[in-house]
C-alpha cells in the first residue's frame, strides 16, 4: 500500500533521508526561499506557493484552484513504488490537507470519512486547511464529502508544531 509521509519543515531532511521518497511536495509561503541544500534532490518535486490561510487577507496568497489542480496531477504521477513526501511550515494544516487530498484523488472508491479518520488517527494535531479541501472537493466532485469529513474530525490538538507522520493510501495497489 503506498505510503503518503507528512512532516514539517524542521524534519524535511531526516524524513526525506528515512524514506528516500520518489516524489516531494512543499506547502509554503511564496515568500519562502527555495529548499535548496535539502536532501531533495533525485526526487520528483512540486512546490505550491500559498499561505495557510482559508479568507482572502492582504500581503497574502490565498490557495485557488489551479493549485490544487497541480497537486492532483502530481499525485496522480507517483507510482507508489517510494514513498511522497508532503510538508509545510509546521505539519498541522497545509501538508496534512495535502496528503487527504491525494489520498481521496488517489482512492476515489474508498469513503472520505475513514480517510479523515485514519488522518485523526495518524496525527492527533492536524487540523488541514479548509480552504485546500473545499477547493478539492469541488475539483474532485465529491460533493461535499470531503469537507464533511474534515468538520467530522474536528480541529486537531494544540501543538506549537507537527511531528511527522505516515497516511496510507487504502485501496490503491502500487503500479509495476
Amino acid at each position: 500500500m503506498p505510503v503518503i509521509h507528512v512532516c514539517p519543515l524542521a524534519e524535511l531532511d531526516d524524513v526525506v533521508g528515512a524514506q528516500q521518497p520518489s516524489h516531494v511536495v512543499s506547502l509554503v509561503s511564496p515568500s519562502m526561499p527555495e529548499i535548496a541544500g535539502r536532501s531533495i534532490a533525485g526526487t520528483q518535486y512540486l512546490r505550491l506557493g500559498i499561505n495557510d490561510i482559508t479568507a482572502p487577507r492582504e500581503g497574502y496568497v490565498l490557495a485557488q484552484e489551479p493549485d490544487v489542480a497541480r497537486l492532483v496531477a502530481f499525485v496522480a504521477g507517483w507510482p507508489g513504488l517510494r514513498p511522497l513526501v508532503m510538508h509545510c511550515w509546521f505539519g498541522v494544516s497545509r501538508s496534512p490537507a495535502a496528503a487527504f487530498i491525494a489520498a481521496c484523488a488517489l482512492a476515489p472508491e474508498v469513503d472520505e470519512a475513514m480517510i479523515a479518520a485514519h488522518l485523526r488517527e495518524q496525527a492527533p494535531f492536524a487540523t488541514p486547511n479548509a480552504r485546500l479541501v473545499a477547493l478539492a472537493d469541488d475539483l474532485l466532485a465529491r460533493d461535499g464529502r470531503m469537507r464533511a469529513a474534515i468538520e467530522g474530525i474536528g480541529r486537531g490538538c494544540e501543538v506549537s508544531t507537527g511531528v511527522s507522520f505516515a497516511l496510507r493510501v487504502p485501496g490503491r495497489q502500487i503500479a509495476a
